[in-house]
């Protein structure tokens, strides 16, 4: 099993700055240097200190009020931050973690919580969201509202967001943080993180013991 341990100041440097436009080849100002106890390269990175999870009260593919705290308590969850115009990241990261939560048996999805959090809230309204996500899983839920409280979100998971802005072709990109979140069911703390590197079968190794609460 690829896992690996980060000192938590290095790893919040790190989860800041690892930026993604989604395509766009954009790069984090200055670079920054991770200390680890494992040098190997792994997926799933054990936090020393655990995230709180974000105090967000935003609107679902229904048009509904999601808080997620109270929503997502004692399930164990999933959270993601990206928008549905990204050709590549996003695209790639839930259907990993789709293809992989269908491995499970129904007891185990039942529980899981897959929560993807719109980066790009003025063009993914609750129908947007609900329509692409329905072609990926129509069971991950899909939350938009204001890009200031989105980001003051993020922000608190060590993940930057930036509004988004127009590239030289004048595509709209949304630069921001591709760490997938994986909170405990016991403590409700964000306790795994997984980079876009992570693939399917790290997904699917993994997702029996995160639905427990337990390392992977």
């Amino acid at each position: 099993m690829r896992k690996k341990t980060f000192a938590t100041a290095a790893l919040l440097a790190a989860a800041c700055l690892t930026l993604s436009a989604c395509g766009s080849g954009a790069d984090s100002d200055k670079p920054v240097t991770v200390v680890s106890e494992d040098n190997s390269q792994q997926a799933a990175t054990v936090l020393d200190k655990p995230f709180e999870k974000p105090d967000l009260v935003l609107t679902d593919t229904q048009g509904k009020k999601y808080d997620l705290r109270e929503q997502t308590a004692g399930k164990p969850t999933l959270i993601y931050f990206g928008y549905t115009h990204c050709p590549d990241v996003c695209p790639l990261t839930m259907n990993n973690i789709a293809v992989a939560k269908k491995q499970l048996s129904q007891a185990e999805q039942d529980k899981l919580r897959v929560v993807f959090v719109s980066t790009d809230p003025e063009r993914d309204t609750p129908a947007a969201l609900g329509k692409w996500l329905k072609g990926i899983d129509p069971q991950i839920v899909g939350l938009t509202g204001e890009f200031d409280t989105i980001q003051a979100g993020a922000r608190t998971l060590g993940i930057s967001i930036d509004p988004p802005t127009k590239d030289k072709d004048g595509k709209i990109v949304s630069t921001h943080g591709t760490q997938v979140v994986a909170f405990s069911p016991k403590s409700d703390a964000g306790y795994v993180l997984y980079g876009e590197d992570a693939t399917v079968d790290d997904y699917t190794k993994d997702l029996p013991k995160l639905i427990k609460g337990e390392n992977p």
